[in-house]
């Protein structure tokens, strides 16, 4: 059996980070498999639809690296993957359960069904749709109904549940799922303004598509029975099905923007790598071994496997988020980086800087750092001659003597030529031990002349990168502003 899935968002926002996870499995599925994933953009839902969402989440998706098979990903030519051009489609497949029994006309307007809910809920029983009571093809007869649909009146189409069985099918991730027919509603399928609901468009395309697996998240396991009666009223195999554990936060309840960012945009944003976020993200509910939290993408798909993904909720820990993004900044090459890192230099106003360059002063401070956004406040000095210095070490440790031990040092270093890292540190060493000092009684001041500061990264490796006319620049800065 070939293999084919299915990425099905609707159109009514940015790409929720569950919704990344979601199409992930399902294209790490597929490409294990040797199969196909398609996107399929489900906007039958007229009253939710947020201008450009699609083309959002098709950016998101593109920028992850999820490349789609079909759809319109790739321009739409592959077939009509965009719900709403298909409802000819699905008024005619309704029809058909009309036609078999399966589905009936009901004429009640939403006061009579908010009414027959409330009624109900007060009497303590399950507030759903009750055909026995209310105006559809059952109470009104086949004349009536044939009556009101000639005459236009309003109404709307309703799966009919066969109230007395249970409802059975086996998810990969969860096992076997049994729901009684008392349980499950009558769910509309087709809108009184002619529109489908999601439960049908979703069964007819997943269809006609070929769908082998849906896999989805958990919170579409209750509409399972519906989905499972809707293809064997068609007479239709079921594809399988795997329903994914919920995100959650820290404190275990569900992922929800109040308490953080949810939308992959917003990571995006925020400076982190795609392969970090994909990497993190395929982690949320499975993990292909126990000894490692790193993973390329190729791994992924030779790894996956919905059988080990758990049934449990998934915390989604931005420590460990931020972490993982830092692994990789350790690991990609310094050259890209750069490329990645001269848009935020030029944001922060700062010019002249070539990509080689910062490539150097990245690679100087990339153990430090969890993002590349983080280079600049922590090290403008590498880009500008530093104006302001620390106030707080020179009111501490500068001492009267302190210009006098460390002006030797820097006559010194102002007559070399060679400003390499290790020349400057055995000029440096062979002055201390001269003068009867420590390196640690010249580095800090040292540092604090050529930075600001009086703590960063490598001091020698710091003057090299910076360079000679630089340092210079900034002995002499420093120096006739604090004088001796």
């Amino acid at each position: 059996m070939s293999v084919r899935v299915r990425f099905a968002p609707s159109p009514t926002g940015y790409l929720h980070v569950g919704g990344l996870r979601t199409a992930l499995y399902n294209y790490l599925f597929a490409k294990h498999h040797g199969g196909k994933c398609i996107l399929r953009i489900e906007d039958t839902d007229r009253t939710r639809l947020v201008e450009n969402a699609t083309e959002m989440l098709i950016d998101s998706l593109s920028w992850a690296g999820i490349n789609f098979d079909e759809g319109p990903v790739q321009g739409g030519d592959c077939g009509p993957y965009i719900q709403s051009q298909r409802f000819d489609l699905y008024r005619e497949y309704c029809n058909k359960l009309i036609d078999s029994g399966a589905a009936y006309y009901a004429f009640d307007n939403a006061e009579e069904i908010d009414a027959m809910r409330d009624r109900l809920q007060k009497a303590g029983l399950n507030p759903k749709y009750d055909r026995t009571t209310m105006k559809n093809h059952y109470t009104l007869g086949e004349e009536e109904t044939k009556k009101l649909l000639a005459e236009n009146v309003p109404h709307v189409v309703r799966l009919k549940v066969p109230m007395e069985e249970d409802i059975r099918f086996t998810d990969i991730i969860r096992g076997d799922v049994s729901i009684n027919g008392r349980e499950v509603d009558d769910q509309v399928l087709l809108k009184s303004d002619g529109f489908p609901t999601y439960h049908l468009a979703n069964v007819i395309d997943d269809y006609s598509m070929k769908i082998t697996h849906v896999i989805r998240g958990e919170e579409w396991l209750t509409s399972t029975p519906k989905h499972v009666l809707l293809y064997d009223a068609f007479g239709w195999e079921r594809p399988q099905f795997a329903h994914l554990p919920l995100l959650l936060n820290k404190d275990k309840s569900k992922l929800s923007k109040r308490q953080g960012d949810v939308a992959v945009e917003d990571y995006r944003a925020k400076g982190y790598f795609k392969d970090t976020i994909v990497n993190f993200v395929a982690l949320l509910g499975w993990n292909p071994t126990a000894d490692r939290e790193i993973y390329t993408l190729d791994e992924l798909i030779s790894s996956f496997s919905l059988e080990k993904v758990n049934k449990g909720g998934a915390v989604f820990d931005i420590q460990k988020l931020e972490w993982m993004n830092a692994q990789y900044l350790k690991a990609l090459d310094p050259d890209y980086l750069a490329q990645e890192f001269m848009p935020m230099l030029e944001e922060a106003g700062i010019n002249g800087i070539s990509n080689e360059y910062a490539a150097k002063c990245i690679t100087l401070f990339k153990e430090r750092l969890h993002f590349l956004s983080e280079l600049i406040p922590n090290a403008r000095f590498l880009f500008e001659n530093p104006t302001e210095f620390e106030e707080a070490y020179l009111e501490k440790h500068w001492k009267e003597n302190t210009m006098d031990i460390v002006m030797p040092l820097v006559n010194i270093l102002k007559n070399e030529e060679d400003y390499s890292h290790q020349n400057l540190h055995d000029k440096t060493k062979e002055y201390v031990e001269s003068a009867g000092l420590k390196l640690k009684d010249v580095i800090h001041p040292l540092r604090l002349m050529i930075t600001g500061r009086s703590v960063g990264a490598g001091m020698f490796e710091t003057m090299e990168i910076v360079g000679r006319e630089k340092c210079i620049q900034r002995y002499d800065y420093f120096i006739e502003k604090y004088g001796k």
